[in-house]
Order: C-alpha cells, then sequence, then structure tokens
C-alpha cells in the first residue's frame, strides 16, 4: 500500500509565496515521476509541472517562471515552490505519482488535494 500525503497549502494574498510538499511512503520499489495537478472549480483537472527521477521537468504555460517543481529522491518526497501567486492559481492541487513496484510495474497513486487560495 501507498500513500502521498500532501502539505503546505492555505491562504495567501497575491505577489505571496506558498511551498507544497508531498512525502510517498508504503511499499514501492522506486519513482518514475512525480506531478502537481490542480482543479479549480467547475474546471478539469489540469497538469501544472512534473518531475522524473532523473530531474527532467516540464510545466504548464501558465506557471513556467513563477513555479518550480524539485524532487528529494531519498525523501521520496516532491516540492512544488510557488512563487508571484495570482488569484487564478486558487485551486485544490493533488499530487501524483508514478512508482515502479518490487518486480518493475508501474502504478499510479494520487494525494488526497491541499487547498491554495490566493486573494487579498
Amino acid at each position: 500500500q501507498v500513500q502521498l500525503v500532501e502539505s503546505g497549502g492555505g491562504l495567501v494574498q497575491p505577489g505571496g509565496s506558498l511551498r507544497l510538499s508531498c512525502a510517498a511512503s508504503g511499499s514501492f520499489a522506486d519513482i518514475n515521476a512525480m506531478d502537481w495537478y490542480r482543479q479549480a472549480p467547475g474546471k478539469q483537472r489540469e497538469l501544472v509541472a512534473y518531475i522524473t527521477r532523473g530531474g527532467s521537468t516540464n510545466y504548464a504555460d501558465s506557471v513556467k517562471g513563477r513555479f518550480t517543481i524539485s524532487l528529494d529522491n531519498a525523501k521520496s518526497t516532491v516540492y512544488l515552490q510557488m512563487n508571484s501567486l495570482k488569484p487564478e492559481d486558487t485551486a485544490v492541487y493533488f499530487c501524483n505519482a508514478d512508482l515502479y513496484d518490487g518486480l518493475g510495474h508501474r502504478h499510479d497513486y494520487w494525494g488526497q488535494g491541499t487547498q491554495v487560495t490566493v486573494s487579498s
């Protein structure tokens, strides 16, 4: 059983910063990639950023230059540093992990979500 535990959400003023964390624990052999998604009210869930075990990253155009994703492989933890936050960044942010089991098969896991609200 694998668990993803997210933390770091909250209320911040426009222009402020937050750092989200997501720690994977349980029975898995290795990480293939970890991602952050977000879902705003009435909108579809969208990919915000992803990072591979090797450190390759990709970002949604709307967050490029403002958000930074990083991965601590030793701690099985992915971070999302969010700077220059805008009201349109308000959403529930979800962590996703693409993990290998002991047989080399990949499995997809989701965190419970953490609310980020950007408002004055």
